[in-house]
């Protein structure tokens, strides 16, 4: 008697995985989206130091980190955030509310260190609201983030109305702008590679970064692996709202100016280069090193541009094209691979003939 079994199926995620690592490491390491970002942002900097006048000067490196500091600090937890298949923004108008409580509170007579203490509790309560509203009363991300970007805007504004707060002490807006001894690099990038360090440690190096890919990838295996689905979310979007208020304080001193409409728009910026960076829009993909890659290439694209005399409005169409072009290529990608697998045929296995 002659017996044919065939396997089991395993689930679409582990057949991915499973192919990925089959392949070499040069190809897992060269041949993904995120190194593709980074060789075109090596590439635009070297066309644009070669070809655009002032652009290799060491002032614009000053003043191109410091445009981009608010934005590489929020992408950091909104990469972790948009992993686990959620959005936040609301990041955008924490910022804005963020430099207005450090602003009213100077404004009110309270010493800065305190008025940006305050600040950055409003980020976690602001933060740990929308988790909140995400993970216990389970209302999609998008819906309420949308929700509250227009109610952290609201109070930003009638805290301050049409009025800006600039008497901040001298020694912090100097520090905001001043430049590491000997470099041309400004203060700002120190507490960013120290939160880089730690996103880059917890999300790559510890069960938690894990749990955060695997809520991504399917959130009823995840659940049923051991991971803590609300919880993750919840310190996740509370990060976010520490994040961007930390920015916010940043933002406050470096303009030294706290208004309601400060940092409007910021968050589809964040939004923008995340995505470029490689993280899916429906979770379970990107690495950290392709994001920041990404929010260099928006800054640098935009410098050089601005430098050449370009306007605004076609800095903006250029970079909307960009984002465009690269999810777009994503898809394209990964449609054509999903064709190619139909094509090659499923792989079965046939046991060996036994004896009856």
């Amino acid at each position: 008697m002659t017996t044919t079994t065939t396997p089991a199926t395993p689930p679409a995620t582990t057949n991915r995985v499973s192919r990925d690592y089959e392949k070499p490491l040069w190809r897992r390491v060269l041949l993904t989206r995120e190194m593709a970002i980074v060789a075109l942002l090596v590439l635009v900097v070297a066309y644009a130091m070669l070809t655009v006048r002032g652009f290799a000067q060491p002032i614009t490196l000053n003043y191109l980190l410091l445009d981009i500091a608010p934005i590489l600090l929020i992408a950091l937890p909104m990469t972790l955030v948009m992993i686990t298949g959620e959005i936040d923004l609301s990041v955008g108008s924490m910022v804005g509310l963020a430099s207005v409580v450090t602003g009213a509170g100077v404004h009110a007579g309270l010493p800065f260190e305190l008025a940006a203490v305050l600040a950055l509790l409003v980020g976690a309560i602001g933060g740990a609201f929308n988790g909140f509203l995400v993970t216990v009363v389970g209302l999609p991300s998008l819906a309420v983030t949308i929700g509250t970007l227009a109610l952290f805007r609201g109070l930003a504004v009638g805290l301050l109305g049409t009025t800006a707060v600039t008497d901040f002490p001298e020694g912090w807006t100097a520090l905001a702008k001043a430049k590491i001894a000997g470099t041309t690099i400004p203060y700002i990038m120190i507490p960013f590679l120290i939160l880089l360090v730690i996103f880059v440690v917890v999300l790559h190096f510890t069960p938690f970064g894990r749990g955060i890919y695997a809520i991504g990838q399917s959130k009823d295996a995840a659940r049923f692996s051991g991971v803590h689905l609300e919880r993750t979310k919840f310190l996740l979007f509370m990060a976010a709202g520490l994040v961007a208020a930390f920015a916010g304080v940043f933002y406050t001193l470096r303009f030294g100016s706290a208004r309601g409409d400060n940092a409007t728009g910021l968050e589809l910026q964040v939004i923008a280069a995340v995505v470029l960076g490689g993280v899916s829009v429906f979770g379970g993909r990107g690495q950290l090193y392709g994001v920041v890659a990404a929010v260099l290439l928006i800054g640098v694209l935009s410098s050089a541009l601005r430098l050449a005399n370009v306007t605004s409005d076609v800095i903006n169409v250029i970079t909307g094209t960009l984002l465009v072009v690269s999810v777009v290529s994503a898809s394209l990608l990964a449609w054509l691979q999903k064709v190619r697998r139909r094509r090659s045929g499923p792989v079965s296995s046939v046991a060996a003939p036994t004896a009856s």
